[in-house]
């Protein structure tokens, strides 16, 4: 039997607030999604699309992610495998015996330790449509979570920057001072 190959990327490493999100999907070969590449290559309008495309025919998907606390407790990068773990845990569980064979290819030179085997593809969000995929569902997703949280966190402009270090985000932290979903351990300056 061949294998099954899923792809595995994250979002939101870089940004200053808000949890790392990570993505695990299962394409189905027979129904290829045409315009899968990195999702911060693509405009928004055209990640939303994909992202229901995505859904719609996968064989498989998940989005998991690791929080605020996690992150300054581990530090970005175990958290982003942590997430990467979760997401991965999560499809398996979705997928149950059909996911014996499954291997997984991930975004970048980190590898998340699972118990399956893995591939490490630098630029692999650009070459391989599984991984694509997953940075599209990983990224809009934490985009929906840090949209949700402007509402609750008003004077950032959340739903604009997505928590990403912009001059004006900056500004906010300097003048509000930071709020609850703001990574501690990030340097705001």
């Amino acid at each position: 039997m061949s294998a099954f190959v899923a792809g595995l990327d994250e979002a939101g490493r870089g940004p200053l607030a808000g949890p790392v999100y990570a993505a695990a999907v299962l394409l189905d070969p027979n129904r290829p999604i045409d315009g899968l590449r990195d999702s911060k290559k693509l405009a928004e309008s055209r990640r939303h699309a994909l992202r229901e495309a995505i859904m719609a025919t996968a064989l498989g998907f998940a989005v998991a992610s690791a929080s605020v606390e996690e992150i300054d407790h581990l530090n970005i990068l175990q958290a982003s495998l942590l997430a990467m773990r979760r997401a991965a845990q999560l499809l398996e569980d979705r997928l149950g015996s059909k996911a014996l064979g499954l291997v997984y290819w991930v975004d970048g030179n980190q590898d998340p330790k699972l118990d399956r085997p893995t591939r490490c593809l630098i630029g692999g969000d650009d070459l391989v449509p599984a991984i694509a995929a997953a940075s599209i569902l990983a990224k809009t997703s934490r985009d929906a979570w840090m949209i949700d949280a402007a509402a609750r966190y008003p004077g950032y402009d959340f739903e604009r920057h997505k928590g990403y270090p912009t001059a004006k985000h900056r500004q906010a932290i300097a003048s509000l001072g930071p709020c609850a979903i703001h990574r501690r351990s990030f340097s705001w300056k």
